[in-house]
């Protein structure tokens, strides 16, 4: 493959639980940072769970020199608190902000001040004004949680209206969805970039579980063969690698705007796919 459409790439983390993670997280950064990411992302659990971690990650990244974007969880959340979120976002250097709903931790009671992320998105605007650069989620292949296609559409569409920049999509290795989706979202008068959401393959039953907890499809194809497989570590990976390497690739011809990749923080697949794509 050659070198042509060097493509803008970003790349998701999770903040680490422990110091040992944190470590491990530090180094894995500086082994992708070469890639050269437009900004790394960092996710948030349910009910904000993760939020120092969150926050703390994304200071490490700012102050190592890269863009960072906080996942921003509006579940459970008060105004006040909110406010008080965005002005931290603010003294800590903070330009860009994944918002999302985020999903309700088990036994909380109930949504708080926002029940959609379209509320949080203008919130945001409405505090801030044009001070972050807002990404937002959407579902090539349907939010778990929606009621049928239509509905969540609809509930992007009015996302992108509220305020959007940006979208990330969940995760597919079924190229088509995403065109239908951007397609059906721009006739909708959502016309916001759209960037794929990469996963890479490395471990079969955790992808499988994965996909199976966030309506993420898995091809039977694929799922037949990382199935066949059995514990052949070494041929799942150079499997997966094949598999979402030319996934990329069909993008990038397309002239996508960009990929994000969910790293899981792990650098290994994401640079060799990114080599593959001869970036």
């Amino acid at each position: 493959m050659t070198t042509q459409h060097r493509l803008p790439i970003s790349l998701e983390f999770f903040p680490p639980k422990t110091p040992e993670g944190a470590d491990k997280l530090a180094a894995v950064r500086q082994q992708l940072y070469p890639l050269q990411p437009e900004y790394c992302s960092v996710t948030y659990g349910a009910g904000g769970s993760t939020q120092d971690g969150t926050i703390q990650t994304v200071r490490a990244i700012l102050a190592e020199g890269f863009d960072a974007a906080p996942h921003f969880s509006c579940i459970g959340a008060s105004k006040a608190s909110v406010r008080e979120q965005l002005a931290q976002f603010q003294a800590d250097g903070v330009k860009r902000i994944v918002a999302l709903r985020g999903d309700l931790p088990s036994g909380y009671g109930g949504f708080g001040e926002f029940k959609y992320a379209s509320e949080l998105v203008a919130f945001i605007r409405e505090e801030t004004g044009s001070h972050f650069h807002i990404e937002v989620g959407a579902y090539p292949e349907m939010h778990p949680q929606a009621r049928n296609p239509q509905a969540d559409l609809q509930a992007y569409v009015t996302k992108v209206k509220a305020g959007a920049d940006v979208a990330i999509t969940q995760y597919f290795f079924n190229s088509d969805a995403y065109f239908r989706f951007v397609d059906e979202a721009e006739k909708a008068g959502a016309t916001i970039p759209v960037v794929p959401g990469i996963m890479p393959i490395t471990n079969a039953s955790q992808l499988i579980r994965f996909s199976d907890a966030c309506g993420a499809e898995v091809p039977r194809w694929i799922r037949t063969r990382l199935e066949g497989f059995g514990d052949d570590k070494a041929s799942i990976q150079a499997f997966g690698l094949d598999v979402v390497t030319d996934l990329c690739d069909q993008l990038r011809c397309a002239g996508v705007p960009g990929l994000h990749f969910y790293t899981m923080n792990q650098a290994t697949t994401v640079k060799a796919i990114c080599e593959r794509l001869g970036w």
